[in-house]
């Protein structure tokens, strides 16, 4: 593996090959990126391109996500400032160049578990299928595959075996794509690496999975605190630890594993705080998620046992109350059931509080959504054959309500047979025995949400100085009294207040907001209560916008 160096700030900082650029500056101790119109400093957090707060300025060009940026010897970083100059941008040396139209029977968006699993069983049956997925290597965040290291484990080793059989099959996989765009037809826009994109499939399934829900506290947005599934890609991906000492934290299994992956990997964890009560305190939960799924109760009992071995502390009823900046450490303070606080020193802060549903796609269409109260969340409505409302769409995995990933896969199956027969290949064939297996997977899902209490803690309990929206530097304050102004709905509340409207488009505050809205207006939460996805949904050149509207004309 070749190594080398780009400048950050005037100082060289070491890379490998197939290294994002936040990978390299964390594992140089470098995790302040950029600047706010506040002058607060931000660094990585969710590690997957959906905060954006990551941003740098790579050789003159802003605006660059490090966490899906590579890094390449002799780059010139530089941490990039609330309001780059845009005149001191160099002109674009490369034309966008004309678009690249694709029509196949069968176009599936992501390329995680589901998606994978879709495009396998399209093909079987015959329809040309082309997946596009953000990520340069499929495997989703499930799988987390990496472009240069061996897989670690058995989960690892199971995304390669998936994404070689898609591969093998005959499905065209594109990676680094965004998709930025979804019309009626369905027409499906995107960017590959500048390059314009324009999809129109027979048929289309949206497997954009999902991204992590974090533990809203004064200092949640300082750099060093990342989402856990960031702490994971750093490792898995590129084999860079977020720190020397690390603390994880939130509620779910997410947690237990990637602080077990972080201490084999030679960091010292500090503390797994897990708001949880303990599995023996809801035994017939615990007992109806045995009878569902034997296999992984027993490997979440594995990880207990090995987090004692280790000598991890997991504590249970234990939730993060603040974070400060103590010097180039963060402390952070906990409280346990009883109300006694702990506080602990660490480089790095890992925190995963459940899920929220990249579904803006989906609802871009018009699919049809319901909120599920118990776990906070959109679902989209399907059919046995995860059909949405919307002709020739279908939705799998977590994208759709979370599931879980062996869900996930099974989703994927019967959705790609599906679109299969509805694009003119077989009838979609029996799928009795997916069904079955779909139904145990989704009882498991159930009780383990139940277990971890998957539904979101009360904003109205924080502080009042405690940042809600991480784009505008909006408080719980800010927006509570908005709420005392102007009522009426989100979308009233956001002219009040500018939440919602940085470059996240509102995927963190957005739903903490709806459910106060609602709180105070005493109405229920729906589709229409979220913040309504706009075009571009992901960040996009202008040039590979101009691009595809040179190609579709102007009459579309």
């Amino acid at each position: 593996m070749s190594a080398g160096s780009f400048l950050f700030a005037g100082r060289p900082v070491p890379c490998r090959d197939g290294q994002s650029l936040a990978a390299a500056l964390t594992e140089a101790g470098e995790r302040a990126f950029r600047t706010t119109p506040n002058d607060q400093r931000r660094g990585m957090f969710c590690g997957m391109g959906v905060c954006q707060d990551c941003l740098v300025t790579v050789d003159g060009i802003p605006n660059r996500r490090a966490c899906m940026t590579m890094s390449e010897d002799g780059q010139r970083v530089e941490m990039q400032v609330a309001y780059p100059v845009l005149e001191d941008i160099p002109p674009a040396t490369t034309s966008p160049g004309a678009a690249r139209i694709l029509e196949p029977d069968v176009a599936i968006i992501g390329g995680g578990a589901a998606g994978l699993s879709a495009a396998i069983a399209a093909r079987a049956a015959g329809a040309e299928v082309v997946v596009l997925d953000e990520r340069k290597v499929g495997g989703g965040q499930y799988y987390k595959q990496s472009a240069s290291h061996k897989p670690l484990d058995a989960q690892q080793a199971e995304g390669r075996d998936l994404l070689a059989r898609a591969r093998q099959s005959g499905a065209e996989i594109i990676g680094a794509v965004e998709v930025w765009g979804a019309f009626d037809g369905p027409l499906f826009l995107a960017d590959a690496a500048g390059a314009a994109l324009i999809v129109r499939p027979r048929c289309a399934i949206v497997a954009t999975g999902a991204y992590e829900r974090p533990r809203m506290v004064p200092g949640w947005t300082l750099p060093g605190v990342m989402t856990t599934g960031a702490a994971q890609t750093l490792w898995r991906s590129y084999r860079s630890l977020p720190g020397a000492r690390v603390a994880v934290c939130g509620s779910g299994p997410l947690n237990a594993q990637v602080a077990l992956e972080l201490a084999a990997g030679g960091a010292e964890v500090a503390l797994v705080g897990e708001a949880a009560r303990a599995p023996w305190r809801a035994p017939w939960v615990a007992l109806r998620a045995l009878t569902a799924d034997p296999g992984l109760v027993l490997k979440g009992l594995a990880m207990m046992r090995d987090l004692r071995r280790r000598g991890i502390p997991l504590r249970h009823e234990t939730t993060l109350q603040a974070v400060r900046a103590q010097g180039t450490e963060l402390c952070a303070t906990f409280r346990g059931s009883s109300g006694v606080t702990t506080e602990v020193t660490v480089d790095a802060l890992c925190m995963n509080d459940g899920f929220e549903p990249q579904n803006e796609i989906l609802r871009l269409l018009g699919a049809e959504m319901r909120y599920d109260a118990d776990v906070g969340h959109l679902r989209c409505t399907r059919d046995a054959r995860m059909r949405t409302s919307v002709r020739s769409v279908f939705a799998v995995g977590d994208c759709a309500g979370l599931g879980g990933a062996p869900a996930a896969r099974v989703e994927g199956t019967i959705a790609g047979r599906a679109a299969a027969a509805e694009a003119g290949y077989g009838d979609g064939y029996d799928l009795f025995a997916e069904e079955r297996q779909l139904a145990r997977h989704r009882r498991f899902q159930s009780s383990l949400w139940r277990l971890h209490n998957a539904r979101p803690a009360p904003a109205e309990t924080l502080a009042r100085d405690t940042i809600l929206c991480r784009c505008e530097e909006i408080t719980l304050g800010d927006v509570m009294d908005g709420l005392q102004d102007s009522p009426g709905d989100l979308g009233t509340l956001k002219r009040a207040t500018r939440v919602g409207m940085g470059r996240c488009q509102g995927r963190y505050c957005g739903p903490v907001a709806a459910r106060l809205v609602a709180e105070r207006t005493g109405k229920a939460v729906e589709d229409l209560s979220f913040f309504a996805p706009r075009v571009p949904v992901k960040p996009v050149s202008i040039a590979a916008i101009l691009a595809a509207q040179e190609a579709l004309g102007d009459g579309d």
